[in-house]
């Protein structure tokens, strides 16, 4: 579980999530996740996610999230959503992490972030978004990316080691390196459903 928390790690310092930041995650799987529980670990006060699963929406919620919001994927819908987004969390947002990557999720992001603030691009959903780049750069709304990690294992053993980043409940299927097992792992995991994270038990 190293390797997909370095990519949370990566994240939040490239965002310089800190005490005192409010934080917003679009897109609650793994990665969503995970970026939750190291958010809360850098100190962030509070942090709200979004999704289209609301089984992924009750995981974030018992990970710690203030609030959650299930949304769509209809385009149709994202200014409603922006709107619901700005009630639910009723103060500006500082940071917000798209951990999807198409052009609803950014459009979202780049909206929902206060003036000044940091939108960071997790999620490889789209190699070509439309965004409102004129409108944001206005509000100097910094866009930042983020691909896989880089110098993260020594802080991610420690935040691992001391339990201040707890990802077992992350881990919803276990499967022993058997032919059948190994099958049922992998459709489990191509099926997605409630799972999380599947893993083998050598």
């Amino acid at each position: 579980m190293c390797e997909p928390l370095s990519v949370g790690v990566h994240a939040c310092r490239r965002a310089k999530v800190e005490p005192g930041r409010r934080v917003l995650i679009l897109g609650a799987g793994p990665i969503g996740l995970i970026v939750l529980l190291v958010s809360r670990a850098f100190g962030a006060t509070t942090v709200h996610v979004t999704d289209i699963d609301q089984r992924r929406l009750m995981a974030a919620a018992s990970l710690g999230a203030e609030g959650t919001l299930r949304v769509s994927s209809d385009m149709n819908d994202m200014e409603n959503e922006v709107m619901e987004l700005k009630q639910l969390i009723g103060v500006p947002i500082d940071v917000t992490f798209d951990c999807v990557g198409i052009t609803k999720t950014m459009q979202t992001a780049l909206k929902v972030t206060k003036s000044g603030g940091k939108v960071c691009l997790v999620g490889m959903g789209q190699d070509n978004l439309t965004l409102p780049l004129t409108s944001s750069a206005a509000r100097e709304v910094d866009v930042l990316g983020i691909f896989r990690y880089c110098n993260t294992y020594p802080l991610c053993l420690d935040l691992l080691q001391s339990r201040k980043v707890d990802v077992r409940p992350l881990i919803t299927h276990r499967y022993r390196l058997t032919e059948d097992d190994m099958k049922e792992a992998f459709q489990t995991t191509a099926m997605a459903g409630d799972a999380i994270k599947v893993m083998f038990t050598i």
